[in-house]
């Protein structure tokens, strides 16, 4: 049972990995899934972080001492830069969602379909 509150970090990073797809499938509007999504992707940010986590290392600074425990720093610089990545994304995600309301009217994906069928239907009836 202690080696399993150990890995509490696992735990959560599958609660919000599940969180995060159930928004994703389960919600038919835009910003919602934007968010889902970006649950899902910290998520996955945290995984890397725990697993690049060393217990008793430190910082890769070299001394001359062969014994130390050393950290890599490669997955945190890593997620560093998806974090980067992501936001910007991100907001390019918000940014098609507004264009799309201003198109539309709606951010529903249900009702952006039956709009579109619409148009399709009237474009192939007056050709």
């Amino acid at each position: 049972m202690s080696n399993l509150i150990a890995h509490w970090n696992y735990f959560l990073v599958i609660a919000l990995m599940m969180i995060g797809f159930y928004a994703v499938i389960a919600r038919g509007n835009m910003v919602k899934k934007m968010v889902g999504l970006t649950i899902f992707q910290t998520s996955v940010f945290m995984l890397y972080i725990s697993m690049g986590k060393v217990a008793n290392g430190t910082a890769p600074i070299l001394t001359g001492d062969a014994t130390t425990l050393y950290a890599n720093p490669l997955p945190h610089v890593l997620i560093l830069t998806a974090i980067v990545v992501g936001v910007a994304t991100t907001a390019v995600g918000y940014a098609l969602i507004i264009r799309v309301y201003e198109s539309y009217g709606t951010i529903e994906d249900d009702e952006l379909i039956k709009i579109i069928e619409a148009e399709e239907n009237a474009e192939a009836s007056n050709a």
